[in-house]
């Protein structure tokens, strides 16, 4: 991971033998002055260098997605 990114916390991805969900805080996602970004990467692979799938969200919409996420939970 770059200067520009700080893993916050890691853990397993439920279902999967190796697979783990990385939440970081990344500096200038998009380039110089740009915006930094809450970036969620799932690796399906705990070994890999680069996510299978990643989400980066700007800070004024993190209370909206986790009230979101809330939601789906509920649904499930």
């Amino acid at each position: 991971m770059s200067d520009l990114a700080k893993v916050i916390d890691e853990f397993k991805l439920s279902g999967t033998d190796n697979g783990k969900i990385e939440v970081a805080v990344i500096k200038e996602p998009y380039g110089k002055d740009s915006e930094s970004v809450a970036s969620v990467g799932i690796f399906l692979n705990n070994d890999a260098d680069e996510p299978n799938w990643k989400v980066h969200i700007p800070k004024a919409n993190i209370d909206e997605v986790i009230t979101a996420l809330q939601k789906a939970k509920e649904e499930l």
